[in-house]
């Protein structure tokens, strides 16, 4: 009788069969707080259903595909709520064993489902990008890998340096979120180097955005507001909100390029990014959720990759060892940016580049060349050690 042949499926499927029984099982949970929003300036922009839901699914997925080796299995729980209802929600994720937790939400609430959760449960902040959170007001039980404000805009003003464009017209909404990254840019501006020649309100009036004559009145208001402004090279808009950033391109009195949150953006992904592996990567989000990868998606993925790759290198996953082990010098996780990321050990904020984006193409990628730190030039962006109030750290 001749010998059975393993063939690659064989091996495939003796590889990837799930085990009798699991050595380890890794509860983790993704919140999702959803505040009451207008509909945004574009119907391109409305947010899907599943956003940041199937990020954590797909990065669940890699757990478990890595998981089929190492006898680890993983389980996920999604629950999407109003903030009136996070706490009730975190309270009972823990009552089912739940101790991971990646939350997609305002810095408010964010603080006060980590004040909630305890020491024995680890909050990984996926979507608040409040400095305050990793500076005077951060929490030991959290790890953020939402990029900060100052990330962000640190990345546009190195970006802007680089190209020489350091005379900046800042216009910057009504909002109080608008104010905080207005606040973050001129810090930046201040690091880098950068001069704000003129700063500009636009106030929120309310009106309709999305109208038969919106373009209308805009091709005729944004003119009027941006006239006869000092010399500047570029227009850098500070939109939290999404009033007025993305009328500025094309209707300002001056021909100048915009940057912020309209023109050049910075962005935690971007839909177009291809550079190290990120083509295949992005092919196997858009196979799962039909749909093109968003920065919600991708920082809920990595929330759900950091526990992975914590459980698989530590062999622990309650709240303790993945942090204590998130922070230590062995870890770091491979995401699609050119670079391990790692976690800083003075706020709990993971390091990674920041991509800067059209709306088409990665335009760039920050930080740029030039830009040196004596760690690591990725601590250009954000609160630096010598900089942090954050003391839960031992910082």
């Amino acid at each position: 009788m001749s010998k059975p042949q393993l063939t690659l499926a064989t091996l495939c499927l003796a590889l990837f069969a799930a085990p009798a029984s699991w050595a380890l099982e890794v509860k983790v949970a993704l919140l999702r707080v959803d505040k009451p929003m207008p509909p945004p300036i574009s119907r391109l922009d409305v947010p899907p259903a599943d956003l940041g839901l199937a990020g954590a699914k797909l990065g669940n997925e890699d757990n478990r595909t890595t998981g089929a080796f190492t006898g680890t299995d993983y389980k996920l729980t999604t629950r999407t709520v109003t903030p009136a209802e996070a706490l009730a929600a975190l309270d009972a994720l823990k009552a089912e064993g739940i101790g991971l937790v990646a939350v997609i939400s305002d810095g408010d609430t964010l603080k006060q489902l980590a004040d909630r959760a305890g020491p024995d449960t680890l909050i990984l902040n996926a979507g608040a990008r409040d400095d305050a959170l990793r500076d005077g007001e951060c929490r030991a039980n959290v790890l953020h890998v939402s990029p900060s404000r100052s990330m962000l805009t640190d990345s546009v003003v190195q970006f802007l340096m680089w190209k020489k464009w350091a005379r900046i017209m800042l216009i910057y909404g009504s909002h109080p979120e608008d104010k905080l990254l207005a606040e973050s840019y001129r810090k930046s501006a201040a690091k880098f180097g950068a001069k704000i020649v003129e700063e500009r309100e636009f106030v929120d009036t309310g009106g309709a955005r999305r109208t038969d004559t919106g373009h209308v009145q805009v091709q005729r208001q944004i003119p009027v507001f941006t006239q006869e402004a000092k010399e500047h090279d570029v227009t850098i808009a500070a939109d939290e909100t999404d009033v007025f950033a993305a009328y500025l391109p094309y209707h300002s009195w001056d021909p100048r390029p915009i940057a912020g949150s309209a023109g050049l953006m910075p962005l935690s992904w971007h839909p177009a990014h291809e550079s190290w592996g990120a083509t295949q990567f992005q092919r196997r989000f858009e196979k799962l959720a039909g749909r093109s990868m968003r920065e919600e998606d991708y920082q809920a993925w990595l929330a759900m990759r950091v526990v992975g790759e914590a459980v698989t290198r530590s062999g622990k996953a309650d709240a303790k060892s993945i942090r204590d082990y998130a922070l230590s010098k062995d870890f770091d996780l491979a995401a699609f940016k050119g670079q391990k990321l790692t976690f800083r050990t003075w706020n709990g904020q993971m390091r990674q580049p920041i991509l800067l984006g059209d709306g088409r193409i990665t335009v760039s990628v920050s930080p740029q060349d030039g830009y040196l730190h004596q760690f690591s030039p990725l601590d250009t962006l954000g609160i630096d050690a010598p900089e942090t109030a954050c003391h839960a750290f031992g910082g």
